[in-house]
């Protein structure tokens, strides 16, 4: 459908318990990869993020532009409201960047603000 855009998700918002808190249903998604990056986590503080996701710590992308680094993950098709949505889940140190993904599709990711790094 026109009125989807696709986001790469690799950790909380591929649960299930997240997707209906954020995005009011469950949704399945695709598996794909993206290249280039790699995980490594954050410690969260945003006390609605953490009782949403269960957890304090979350992974994070950082981009390494090294092809042989990928990252296991799942394409969510998503309506614009729901990648408003998103956005508004995910804290400050995730910046949201349009990327390809291995199976050539494009999408959202949300990643590492530059300059920033997950420890």
């Amino acid at each position: 459908m026109d009125d989807q855009v696709i986001v790469f998700s690799y950790g909380t918002l591929r649960r299930r318990e997240v997707q209906l808190s954020v995005f009011g249903r469950e949704i399945a998604g695709t598996p794909d990869r993206l290249p280039g990056y790699r995980l490594s986590m954050l410690e969260i503080t945003d006390p609605h993020v953490i009782a949403v996701s269960g957890a304090t710590h979350h992974p994070i992308l950082t981009a390494t532009g090294d092809p042989d680094d990928l990252v296991e993950g799942t394409a969510l098709r998503l309506t614009p409201g729901e990648l408003a949505a998103a956005d508004a889940y995910e804290v400050d140190d995730y910046r949201r960047a349009l990327v390809p993904l291995a199976s050539g599709l494009k999408a959202w990711v949300y990643a590492a603000d530059h300059g920033e790094r997950g420890e």
